[in-house]
């Protein structure tokens, strides 16, 4: 039986997507790869790592003076999670309600439109 996934908030998610793309990686590089986007201190990015070691999300493994941090759960798995949980709270599960939403609400761009066709036959051929 698979283990559930924890729940991540926003910030958490900023470093579990680094962790994600550089693993193992230390405190000191998610900090510096952070302070280009966010306005955090190297405290409270110390802080959302001991989140998500709590959280079971990721580990770690000491060298020397030195942690490095690896993720526990992978990113494909968390995102699809989070995709069908949007699908369920917004669309009540629906894929056609919510692409209708967005066509109708003329968020997509004729590019856009035209690679979901293409998308959708590559996806009917693999049937």
């Amino acid at each position: 039986m698979k283990k559930a996934l924890p729940k991540i908030s926003d910030s958490e998610f900023e470093v579990m997507k680094i962790i994600w793309e550089i693993h193992p990686v230390r405190a000191k590089q998610i900090n510096e790869l952070l302070s280009t986007k966010k306005d955090w201190t190297e405290q409270t990015i110390k802080t959302l790592i001991n989140r998500l070691l709590k959280k079971n999300a990721i580990s770690f493994k000491k060298e020397g003076r030195t942690y490095l941090y690896y993720p526990i759960i992978t990113e494909k798995d968390y995102m699809n999670r989070e995709s069908k949980s949007f699908l369920q709270k917004f669309y009540d599960g629906s894929l056609n309600a919510m692409f209708s939403y967005f066509i109708k609400d003329k968020n997509l761009s004729k590019g856009d439109i035209e690679e979901l066709k293409k998308l959708l036959e590559e996806s009917s051929q693999d049937d």
